[in-house]
């Protein structure tokens, strides 16, 4: 079994452990490669500084699947944005270790590495696939060589003294005119972040849908609107400023609003290793409060 590491360091990482699991991972004779920046982040702290042979096996990019069975994101789910990214097309599926401190899409714990490894190695997993939304925009490409998002594309005002309109389109039909700070498009996966935090519908990771939901929109009438998966979303801007922010998951590009955009389902998903006690239910409840009453 070929695995790669990719990961941040936190103030919850415990280095000692992460050692330990590549020790681990070198006694039972399993090929594992460090993600280059990680491991030159890893080099400056202990006990990883006196030792190197831990991290000499290294890499930068990946290619194809048949670079690594597994990649372990260890960090949180912003660190899960990054290797999302960096998979990217391949089709490798991802073991998101939390070490942040929301952990909802990385949610396997730091200190239980070397058993998922051997669960991984029985086969006492599953994969879920998921969506990721792709852009496409005119006259100006963004985002060039990653162009996707697992959670959200946002349209996001550039200035704080200003809202921007936002005319969005459904399959070439009109929508509506949102005068707003801004505007998301989220996949389900993403229906538990930025949209949540802004009024949006929490959306089961399966559902064949998106949804897109206003940024402190202007109306007390504009309302989240959940649509099939298949639907291609355009925008057209209009602000003072001229310009504005696009952004996919934490990456974000300013551009002028004389730009069109188009969103639309991605043609690969991304894979997310499951172990057999993980339920998303659950998770909702644990991660979120969600259903938490003091009366209870």
């Amino acid at each position: 079994m070929n695995l790669g590491i990719f990961g941040r360091i936190t103030r919850s990482t415990d280095l000692v452990s992460l050692a330990a699991f590549f020790e681990f991972l070198r006694e039972r004779g399993i090929r594992y490669r460090v993600h280059r920046d990680y491991a030159a982040n890893l080099a400056l702290h202990p006990p990883f500084d006196t030792r190197p042979d831990l991290l000499a096996d290294r890499f930068e990019h990946i290619a194809s699947r048949q670079d690594f069975r597994f990649l372990f994101s260890i960090g949180g789910d912003g660190t899960m944005l990054d290797a999302v990214r960096l998979v990217g097309p391949a089709a490798i599926p991802i073991v998101g270790v939390n070490v942040g401190r929301l952990g909802f899409l990385a949610n396997v714990n730091q200190h239980l590495l070397e058993q998922v490894t051997l669960d991984l190695q029985e086969g006492a997993f599953r994969t879920e696939a998921r969506s990721l939304l792709t852009i496409d925009s005119h006259p100006v490409p963004l985002f060039v060589g990653s162009n996707f998002a697992f959670n959200e594309v946002t349209v996001h005002k550039s200035n704080s003294n200003e809202m921007i309109i936002i005319h969005a389109y459904v399959n070439g039909e009109f929508l509506n005119s949102y005068w707003a700070d801004g505007l998301i498009v989220s996949t389900p996966t993403g229906s538990t972040a930025y949209s949540l935090a802004c009024g949006g519908p929490i959306i089961a990771p399966q559902a064949a849908s998106w949804v897109i939901t206003p940024i402190a929109p202007h109306s007390l009438t504009v309302r989240p609107v959940v649509i099939p998966d298949t639907a291609v979303v355009s925008f057209e801007l209009e602000s003072r400023s001229g310009q504005a922010l696009i952004a996919l998951d934490n990456r974000n590009e300013l551009v002028q609003d004389n730009i069109e955009i188009a969103v639309r389902k991605a043609d690969f998903c991304v894979h997310l290793v499951k172990l057999p006690a993980y339920s998303y239910f659950s998770t909702l409840r644990d991660r979120l409060n969600w259903g938490v009453d003091s009366r209870n």
